[in-house]
């Protein structure tokens, strides 16, 4: 159960930020076996004064066309599947909009499975 948020300054198109979204999830679906319809995402957009970033951080260099993804998932998954998935948003956020991998900042957050409620006040996984 992946609860994924993406940040990026506000005026890119509801197709760019569709496609976003939709790498995102298939990436997912291909590296952590995530299972169909499980989809659950936000973007969140921001005026430039609220958007800020190391333009070269680790010698990385990023402009703003940044965009920041943090996926919280249970804590189930190696470092290998993780840099699997890393790669795979790259490749295909590259793809389609067509982001550059240097603009790509994913932050992986693991819970614990009795952390999620996925409705009606029961904790599903718990």
């Amino acid at each position: 159960m992946p609860l994924t948020r993406v940040s990026l300054l506000k005026g890119k198109p509801p197709e760019y930020r569709q496609a976003i979204l939709d790498g995102l999830y298939q990436a997912m679906r291909e590296v952590f076996d995530v299972p169909e319809d499980d989809r659950f995402m936000t973007i969140d957009e921001y005026d430039k004064s609220n958007f800020l970033y190391g333009e070269n951080y680790l010698g990385i260099a990023r402009d703003d066309n940044l965009v920041i993804v943090q996926i919280t998932v249970n804590n189930t998954r190696g470092p290998d599947k993780k840099k699997a998935l890393y790669a795979r948003i790259a490749g295909l956020l590259a793809k389609n909009p067509g982001i550059k991998p240097e603009n790509i900042l994913v932050n992986l957050l693991e819970v614990p499975k009795e952390n999620w409620s996925f409705g009606n006040g029961i904790a599903q996984y718990a």
